[in-house]
Parts: structure tokens; sequence; C-alpha cells
């Protein structure tokens, strides 16, 4: 390719795959998000490599699995940078870069968290919606300067009015760089930290919904067996098991639903302010997400070490008018490591050799035909969160059949997901089906094997 388009990646922090009008969902508003599926390519079977943030994002920025990278928990003092990300590899070839929200390559507690060689020229952090250091924080001093205290807000959070919200201010940032003058290209990261929990839209989003309307998850009375069985061999999660009543789900689903929405609302004033500086045409859109949510699914809330389809399974859409494909969407399995190499295929740059992601270009521009990419897709779960059991698990999922492994802990899943789409049917001891789990581990080996840190580039032979 010989353009050097702008790019606007946007990247919600805790979104399902199921939470798009256009894609399926019949409970929710989303017309921005609507509107990147009609005019792009989207990629329904999407996965993130790591059901936490930290993970996930050290590697859809560098093209990487968290554990070639070395960063593979959320809360970690520093973010080794053993690859490049991709917005200091477009900043070194003349693209501005622009961050707004939040980064999460480290710890944000206590203070602004410690940059690396990002790339980025035009910072606006706001890693989440409190106020717990002392500088830095750059939506803090936006609502002062509107003379709005988030901690007052704060004790009550479903009352933030839209107009204070950390969202509206991302829209704001975003705004504000997207108009800059400049001779060259640009890349923005957007990242909001919402539908990330606590659930707490405006109250005049959660007005839009009837709690008692909502979708039922996916829950069997079984699941509570089944995840009491996990946590009493010590995997860890956000949330205990329990029912959809005891949980109030359908009350949560309103509140996360409602985010969504508020969400699409800050996304479509982006997508104007690129068609008001004339710019449509010349940026290429990502939407994409770090990682899932349970809501309620199998008895569980929040996030931590699953990786049913509502964890593991995000959005992923590309968006680039008169360039790429229209109206497209693929069911090819697809991992977030693959965004890296579409863009360094889009910039005219090589793609490493040893690099996981796979250029999703060809798919874009209609070179292939769009229901297949990868024959797998991984995730993985090292340590994770600040929970005393220390869970180590991988997902591998091929096109029918997903294998879990909790390492160490003596427990597994597998399900078949032709005949078992929502998860319920663990199939770990089954005998029948150990013909299935002996291949399906062999073969998660194997690409666990690969997809190590392999050192450095040989440059002799002895």
């Amino acid at each position: 390719m010989n353009r050097r388009p702008n790019i606007l990646w946007y990247c919600t922090d805790q979104q399902r795959y199921d939470t798009i009008a256009a894609l399926g969902n019949e409970f929710v508003t989303t017309p921005a998000m609507n509107s990147l599926v009609e005019r792009g390519v989207a990629f329904a079977s999407a996965y993130c490599q790591s059901p936490i943030c930290t993970p996930s994002r050290a590697s859809f920025l560098t093209g990487m699995y968290p554990s070639a990278v070395g960063a593979n928990k959320n809360g970690v003092e520093l973010f080794p940078q053993r690859y490049p990300l991709i917005t200091k590899t477009l900043a070194d070839l003349g693209w501005e870069c622009g961050l707004v929200g939040k980064l999460h390559l480290a710890t944000a507690a206590g203070g602004v968290e410690p940059r690396v060689e990002d790339g980025y020229s035009y910072v606006r952090y706001s890693h989440a919606p409190r106020d717990d250091w002392e500088h830095g924080h750059d939506y803090v001093e936006w609502l002062h300067a509107r003379d709005a205290d988030l901690d007052s807000m704060l004790a009550d959070p479903a009352n933030v009015p839209a107009e204070h919200h950390q969202t509206t201010w991302c829209s704001d940032m975003a705004t504000e760089f997207i108009e800059r003058p400049r001779n060259g290209p640009w890349m923005l990261s957007v990242n909001p930290y919402y539908p990330h929990p606590p659930f707490d839209p405006p109250q005049s989003y959660l007005e839009r919904f009837d709690a008692e309307s909502m979708p039922d998850p996916l829950f069997r009375e079984s699941d509570l067996t089944n995840q009491s069985r996990l946590t009493a061999a010590g995997v860890d999660f956000q949330s205990t098991p329990s029912t959809p009543e005891e949980m109030d789900v359908r009350v949560e689903k309103a509140r996360y639903y409602a985010m969504i929405e508020l969400v699409d609302d800050q996304l479509v004033r982006i997508l104007r302010a690129i068609d008001r500086a004339g710019e449509t045409e010349n940026t290429l859109i990502i939407l994409s997400s770090d990682h899932g949510e349970a809501l309620g699914d199998h008895g569980l809330i929040f996030k931590g070490c699953r990786f049913f389809e509502g964890l593991s399974r995000v959005p992923l859409i590309f968006c680039w008018p008169g360039t790429i494909q229209s109206g497209i969407r693929s069911q090819a399995l697809v991992e977030l490591t693959d965004i890296v190499p579409t863009i360094l295929e889009i910039a005219g740059l090589p793609v490493p050799e040893g690099m996981h992601g796979k250029s999703l270009l060809p798919i874009l521009l209609g070179d292939v035909p769009p229901e297949r990419h990868r024959d797998h897709v991984r995730c993985e779960y090292f340590d994770a969160v600040d929970l005393p059991d220390h869970t180590y698990a991988t997902m591998f999922r091929e096109n029918r059949w997903k294998l879990v492994v909790y390492h160490g802990k003596g427990v597994g899943e597998i399900y078949d997901l032709k005949n078992d789409p929502h998860e319920f049917e663990n199939l770990w001891d089954v005998p029948a089906a150990r013909d299935v789990k002996a291949d399906l581990l062999l073969r998660s080996y194997d690409a666990a094997v690969r997809s190590m840190n392999h050192g450095p580039e040989r440059v002799a032979a002895i």
C-alpha cells in the first residue's frame, strides 16, 4: 500500500463480543458501532490473549503473546518492553501519536503509571474515574475547570451526569487531538475506562432500560457445581459463584448496557470530528476491547481466570471507507495479536519474523475469503491479579473444540462448541472424549512452546 492513513484505535474496557446491535444484540442501541460494522469488516470470532487488562494490552500493542512479552500480571511496577509498541514504531515513521484515557501497561496505584518508549507525544491520562493521586490525572483537572468535583460525584456514581463522565472527557480530548494542525498522519489511541465495573452509567442512560426486560444470562444450576469445583481447586476469579438472582444480574446487565450506549454516543462525537476535519476517507478506524465480562454467565460476574466466550471473545471492527471492504462479517478465528501486523502492512513495513500476530489485511482488502484466518486461537492467565491462589491457565480454541487447562490444579475444561455453543457440558472427565482431550492437550502444548520468547536472533552458526 502507498498510503499513510490516520489511525483511530478506540479500545473499550471489558466489552463483550455480543454488545453491538448490528451484530445481533436486540437490547442496546449502538449507531456508531453499527456504522463501523456496515462500512467495514467486523470479526465476530475475535479473541483476546488474556482475560485481564495489562497482559491483554501489552499483547495487542506488540503483536505478541503476554508470556513472550513478559507482561503477565496486573499491578506490575514497570512494563518490561521486550518488544516495541506499535505506537513507537509509527511515531518513528512520522505519525503523530496520541493517547487519551488509560494505558495500563503498569500499575496506576498511587500515581500515574510509569511510561516506557511508547511513542505518544500527546497524552491525556486517566486510568480510572477516581481521584487517588496528587497530580497527573488529566480527567480530574478537566472536571475542576468545569467546577465539578469527582469526590462528590463518587459518593453516588450513578448520578454522575453524562457531561462530566470520564467517557465524555475522552471524546473531548480526542476531538482536541484530531483538530490540531499538522502536516503528517496521526495515530490516536482512545482508551475509556468503560464499560468496566463499577457499572455506573449516568441516570439518564440507566432510565433507558427496564431491568426486568433484560435477557437471562447463560446459566444452569449445574454451573454452581462446576464453578465451585474450580474455586475449591484454587482457581482465581473476582466474584464468588452465585445464582443470577443472588447477584441481581438483570439490574447489573441494565447498567452494563447503559454504559455501552454511553460509550457509543461518545464514539459518535469522535467520528463526527474526523468527518468535520475532512479525514474520513483517510482514516483507518479500529474498534476493539481488551477483554470481556462474565455478566452473570455460568454464575459469575466481572472477570478473572475463566475463558468462557463472554470473557475471552471481544469486538473487533476495521473501517476505512473507500479502501477496505464494507459490510463484511467474518466468522474466522482471529486474535488481537493480529492488529499490529495489520497496521505494519498498512504502513508499508514488513511483519517481523516470529511475531505471533497474523495480518488481517488480505481479508480487509478482499484478497482472500473472510471465512478463514487461523486454525486456532490462544488465551493465557498467569497469576494475573492480586489473589492468593496464583492461578496459571491457558485456553486453546479451534473451530469446534475449546480446551482450558488450569495448570497445577488438576482440573480443566473441554467444550464441544458445535453441539454446546454456550459451554454448559464440560467434557474434561468424560471417557468418550478421552481421544479428543489427548489431541487438544498435545496441540495446545505445541502452540504454547511455539509462542514462547525464543531469545535473540541467531547471527552465527556457533
